[in-house]
């Protein structure tokens, strides 16, 4: 894939495609990218500009005041993840980046909370709750919706992830990215890919995310104004037995010029419900291509890449 062909990614239309049409054009994306850029999402402008100047707002906090809500004390599924914390994969050096995150409120008494701890929210902004509460119900609608498209290029009934997602442990992270000198060399986030489903991403004002291709070079990811970015999680490359493709990605830091300045970047990780068994789906399976892993529980899963990178301390 060069970057001419990366430049020829589709800008699928949520509105004005069939919906056959679109679960063709967004499969296609997927297989041959394990990527697609998708505009007309129906998310709330207004909503989307209010998360952003909230993220500001709270990663401008003291350190201390942002400690407050440390979620090392919850494997780093709620709350506040400090600068430095996180690691990719197989890397040697830790991502430059703080993040917040997001997740699931559950009703009184659920036995999910066992796996799914309650959210934090920071008291020094009370619109944080409820601007965020709405964004990921925003988030977990859109990504149904784009799985229901997934569904159908798969030969699958048309709403058949609704079950596997129903209380889903999806995390909406709010990242910061902050400046770096003008020499500083390396990357921001290492090279990894993603655990979940799939990821859909707001776009970042500034750039540096980077897809690998197949013949192995790094390319950079511009969607549109507005459009969301979506990649195949590692749980959807499983399920469908590597059909659809997992794509490593980075982010790097940009030209000398801008390093003064913040990156922040809104990524929705739609997971599958902690009870779910990844096991690959018969279709994806055949002689040409034989089943490549074992089942494994979704909270297994999780639990196993969560330790890889350093969220989770291995006991």
């Amino acid at each position: 894939m060069s970057q001419s062909v990366l430049d020829q990614v589709p800008v699928l239309s949520m509105a004005e495609l069939s919906k056959a049409d679109f679960a063709q054009g967004f499969g296609e994306s997927f297989q041959r990218f394990g990527f697609a850029m998708v505009r007309d999402h129906g998310m709330d402008p207004a909503l989307i500009d209010a998360g952003w100047t909230l993220a500001r707002d709270f990663f401008a906090l003291p350190e201390a005041a942002k400690r407050a809500y440390d979620a090392k004390f919850n494997g780093g599924q709620r709350g506040y993840t400090a600068f430095g914390t996180e690691i990719a994969k197989g890397a040697s050096e830790n991502d430059l980046k703080e993040f917040w995150h997001v997740g699931r409120d559950l009703p009184p008494g659920d036995p999910l909370a066992e796996t799914m701890p309650p959210n934090v929210w920071p008291d020094e902004l009370p619109a944080f709750h409820p601007v965020f509460a709405k964004l990921y119900a925003e988030f977990d609608r859109v990504g149904a919706e784009l799985l229901s498209a997934i569904a159908l290029y798969l030969g699958l009934e048309e709403r058949w992830f609704d079950g596997p997602i129903d209380r889903g442990n999806s995390i909406l992270r709010l990242l910061h990215y902050p400046p770096v000198s003008p020499e500083a060399p390396g990357i921001r986030a290492g090279a990894h890919e993603d655990i979940n489903l799939i990821t859909l991403l707001l776009g970042a004002e500034e750039g540096g995310l980077e897809l690998k291709d197949r013949n192995g070079n790094w390319l950079p990811v511009v969607p549109p104004p507005g459009a969301l970015a979506i990649n195949v999680g590692d749980m959807l490359q499983r399920l469908t037995n590597h059909r659809l493709p997992s794509t490593s990605h980075r982010v790097v830091n940009p030209p000398p010029e801008r390093r003064g300045h913040s990156r922040y970047s809104m990524p929705f990780f739609l997971h599958l419900r902690p009870d779910v068994m990844i096991d690959a789906l018969p279709q994806c399976v055949s002689d040409a291509n034989p089943r490549r892993d074992p089942p494994i529980s979704a909270h297994d899963y999780l639990t196993e890449r969560l330790i890889e990178i350093g969220l989770i301390k291995k006991s």
